[in-house]
């Protein structure tokens, strides 16, 4: 199958980082992001700070699961949760995020991915630009870890290099595959080096380009595994759907035109069109 929308034109291509002055990244680690497509460890919140973030996400988990939602279904809800807009437009998180896309700065998109003990889902091989309307293809990816994040417990894995082929040819996803998505890039580990597991103390985060092939396995431990992703890009791209996106925060910098622009909410509630 294309990696593309129907009739719509995009830039699937990685844009390396220029920064002579980064304010919280070193130059070694901006390079190894130009080079291998992510950057990890990075250190955001104290204990303290991200066993009081787990409660919040506890109390958003109670709310949808009251709603009829699974344990992935708290999605984009930071047009509607003070709580998660306050978390999304966190200066330490934002500084990590500017020093690689300069001074504008636009969160388009907020994911809780929440593997419970047991979950036998699993994220297959993918690239996220290709699930988006969105083009050139500048996104990156923070992921929050709100639980400490290992192999047992179902980390995120990176092919390092990957970004480097541009967009990839995928194949609709198996039943048997168990997906959380419908992607899956076949063959995955010839596109790069060696895959890399992201793991993580709680607290901690990952950045990664949106051309990285990545994927998770099943959760089989007895503990969770929960992070937040939040997408952010910078001023120039743009939209190539209506629809995309409107419900969009400027964290920093002049913004565009091609993204609605939303309030702080007022309290924490599910979104209207879930």
């Amino acid at each position: 199958m294309a990696p593309e929308f129907p009739g719509e034109e995009r830039d699937l291509r990685f844009f390396p980082i220029k920064n002579d002055a980064p304010r919280l990244l070193t130059p070694a680690q901006i390079d190894h992001y130009n080079e291998r497509g992510y950057v990890f460890p990075l250190d955001v919140f104290s204990d303290a700070e991200i066993a009081a973030h787990r409660n919040y996400f506890d109390e958003l988990s109670a709310m949808a699961e009251a709603a009829g939602l699974d344990n992935y279904g708290i999605n984009a809800w930071h047009s509607s949760c003070a709580g998660i807009y306050d978390l999304v437009t966190e200066g330490r998180i934002l500084d990590y995020v500017q020093d690689l896309l300069g001074e504008t700065v636009i969160l388009w998109g907020s994911h809780y991915f929440n593997k419970m003990p047991g979950d036998g889902k699993r994220v297959s091989w993918h690239q996220d630009a290709t699930f988006w309307a969105l083009s050139p293809s500048k996104t990156v990816t923070v992921w929050l870890a709100l639980d400490d994040t290992d192999i047992e417990n179902g980390a995120m894995t990176l092919i390092p290099g990957s970004h480097q082929h541009g967009a990839i040819e995928y194949v609709d996803s198996r039943p048997e595959e168990n997906n959380v998505l419908w992607q899956t890039v076949e063959g995955a580990p010839q596109y790069g080096a060696a895959p890399v597991a992201v793991e993580l103390r709680a607290g901690q985060m990952s950045l990664h380009t949106d051309l990285l092939l990545h994927s998770s396995e099943p959760n089989l431990s007895q503990r969770r595994r929960c992070g937040l992703t939040m997408r952010f890009i910078p001023g120039d791209v743009l939209r190539t759907l209506p629809e995309w996106n409107q419900e969009a925060i400027l964290c920093r910098g002049a913004g565009n035109d091609h993204f609605t622009f939303i309030a702080r909410p007022d309290g924490d509630r599910i979104p209207e069109n879930v």
